[in-house]
């Protein structure tokens, strides 16, 4: 199995320097992971670092709280995919969520959609702030919305992805959206258990390490 086909290699860190982008960058072709995510602000510079490779640039939108305008998300998303963006990570308007604002919701995901076409858009839910009835709601908005992908968490709340919440939102979405497991994912092991139970896509900071861990280990 191809780990490294699974990470988008993750740099979102509010210090992080355009030396840090550029190594991140290195480290995707080295590797052939399938993207680097990076802040909106790195797109631009990251998409000419990959320029001659097939690694996608992938960035987050409303990032990390998702309580910012419709318009405000529509336009980071428009004008990073102008700038070499081809994935959207998409912060959920939990608040709105969490308040039974539903159609709030809703609106505020299927409005970036439209706006960004066939582009991909998963949308982080956030699952540390969620009851199990509110993770399965989300995934019905999400649904209901267009999106492409479901996704954990930020990696910026009090915890990260769960094997147990990620279980829910395979069951919820049945196949219709596929799911990316982001947050607190640092180890070669535990990033194989998020595979086997179904995930498409795996954020993590650490993609080195576990590819370094994966050679050195027939077992995986």
């Amino acid at each position: 199995m191809e780990l490294n086909r699974f990470i988008d290699h993750t740099l979102l860190s509010a210090s992080a320097t355009e030396a840090d982008v550029l190594k991140l960058c290195d480290d995707a072709l080295k590797y052939n992971f399938y993207s680097v995510c990076v802040n909106s602000s790195y797109v631009a510079l990251a998409k000419q670092a990959l320029s001659r490779s097939d690694v996608k640039v992938c960035t987050v939108v409303g990032f990390p709280l998702g309580a910012m305008s419709t318009e405000a998300k529509i336009f980071e998303a428009k004008n990073a995919i102008n700038q070499g963006a081809s994935e959207i990570d998409l912060v959920m308007n939990i608040g709105r969520l969490k308040s039974k604002n539903y159609l709030a919701v809703l609106k505020d995901i299927s409005k970036v959609k439209q706006a960004i076409g066939l582009t991909t858009l998963k949308v982080i839910l956030e699952i540390s702030e969620l009851s199990k009835n509110e993770i399965v709601k989300a995934c019905e908005i999400c649904m209901d919305a267009k999106a492409d992908y479901v996704k954990t968490s930020t990696g910026f709340s009090k915890s990260g992805a769960t094997l147990t919440a990620v279980k829910i939102m395979k069951k919820t979405v049945r196949g219709q959206l596929e799911i990316k497991a982001s947050g607190g994912i640092s180890d070669t092991e535990t990033a194989l258990k998020y595979i086997e139970v179904g995930v498409s896509r795996i954020g993590a900071s650490a993609g080195v390490e576990m590819m370094n861990n994966q050679l050195t280990n027939s077992s995986y």
